[in-house]
């Protein structure tokens, strides 16, 4: 039986885990936190779980939230130029609802799931100098965490992100109290584009004292929106976030205006400075470790990718380790196996690149023409799910002409 070490228990980390204890894989988990820890501490992230990511869980046997998330059956799109004024709007019906688990919970209960399924766990503090120890006890180490000096281990490959700053500020809160828009039954997910400050994405969610709503701020390093260096409490943090959506998109305070946090561990502040690094590292002599997801890329939420890529991350790995069968996984192996992972991280990187940056003229052209046309609204929102589709449209200018020359010919523009 092949020895595996998996470092992190994340998104990505423990849907490897699983899966592979699941084909009958001796694994070995290493983490810093157990599931009461995990539960009990503060939200981690903003995840948002497209329809292709769920197909991965289900597929595995990790849905166990299904019943229970609110399912987001619409993405609705505000640009707000200027400020207060809305510009353009459009709404887009999801193919696939996503749908939002709060890390608390779905780390907890896959971490719990893993230990009773009989997975090993090591318990402690997860650092480079654990890692030439941990290769050499198992015939493959994968670091699946993207926190801390662990990430450094791995050279950033600059070849495939421009960026060596954050290119946004990031607050977000967890909240009760979020009102549907007049006419939208279903849970709905919004996105407020503000000139000048940044972004307001809003979306329903599934927490641990049951559904919530989640408010989180892209702010442009030095506008209105970065506000956030004080890390308010999440009573205040809500007051603020309040306050900037009354000031700058009036339309989506009017649905927030009763919102309060959900608890004490509600709120999230920092900054991510998208990086591509290489997915090899040699730990000691001859030993090497592979990096995955978060650890080797990392986007900004801006595109709400991460755990989808993280589910796709772990599901090519595992393939990739099944199909090795008893051969060693050697450098050269880890490379491919990452150049497999790539295919779909590049479109996610390469489109997440593209929204951090000044929009350019021919995609702001297909958000006028999303505000008129069904067909590119629908096409535009469903891209979250697959942002490779984005790449026969959306990337460049001469492709997004002839997608709106051949959609909207013939109709009232």
């Amino acid at each position: 039986m092949r020895r595996i070490a998996i470092v992190g228990a994340g998104q990505a980390g423990l849907h490897l885990a699983l899966a592979l204890l699941a084909a009958d894989y001796d694994v070995t988990l290493v983490t810093d936190r157990t599931a009461q820890e995990v539960r009990a501490g503060r939200v981690m992230s903003t995840q948002l779980m497209f329809g292709p990511a769920r197909r991965l869980e289900r597929a595995a046997g990790l849905n166990l939230w299904d019943a229970s998330a609110p399912g987001a059956s619409t993405l609705r799109v505000t640009v707000w130029d200027p400020p207060g004024k809305s510009a353009l709007t459009f709404t887009g019906q999801f193919d696939e609802p996503p749908h939002s688990v709060d890390q608390r919970v779905k780390t907890a209960g896959w971490l719990g799931l893993y230990e009773a399924r009989g997975g090993r766990v090591r318990y402690g503090s997860v650092t480079p100098a654990l890692l030439p120890a941990l290769a050499a006890e198992h015939d493959l180490t994968i670091v699946a965490s993207g926190r801390g000096d662990l990430t450094r281990i791995f050279a950033r490959n600059p070849l495939y992100c421009p960026f060596d700053r954050p290119q946004r500020t990031l607050a977000c809160v967890y909240v009760r109290g979020i009102a549907a828009p007049a006419g939208e039954p279903e849970p709905q997910t919004r996105i407020n584009a503000v000139a000048g400050a940044g972004e307001v994405f809003v979306l329903p969610a599934l927490t641990t004292g049951g559904p919530c709503g989640i408010m989180l701020f892209e702010a442009l390093p030095g506008g209105p929106f970065d506000c956030w260096h004080d890390q308010p409490s999440p009573d205040s943090c809500v007051s603020r976030a309040l306050g900037l959506l009354r000031t700058y998109t009036p339309g989506e305070y009017e649905l927030c205006k009763d919102a309060v946090p959900t608890d004490a561990g509600a709120t999230l502040y920092g900054a991510v400075t998208p990086v591509v690094r290489h997915p090899v590292a040699e730990v000691a002599p001859d030993t090497y470790v592979l990096g995955m997801a978060d650890a080797v890329v990392t986007n900004d939420p801006i595109t709400g990718q991460g755990s989808n890529t993280a589910a796709r991350g772990a599901a090519v790995y595992l393939d990739m380790i099944v199909e090795r069968g008893d051969a060693p996984f050697d450098p050269e192996w880890m490379r491919s196996a990452f150049a497999a992972f790539w295919q779909h991280a590049q479109q996610v990187t390469e489109f997440t690149n593209l929204m951090l940056e000044p929009l350019p003229q021919h995609v702001q052209r297909l958000l006028v023409a999303a505000a008129e046309h069904p067909a590119v609204a629908h096409r535009f929102v469903n891209g979250y799910a697959d942002p490779a589709d984005y790449h026969d449209w959306l990337m460049t200018a001469a492709l997004a002409e002839t997608y709106l020359a051949s959609t909207t010919a013939g109709t009232k523009r």
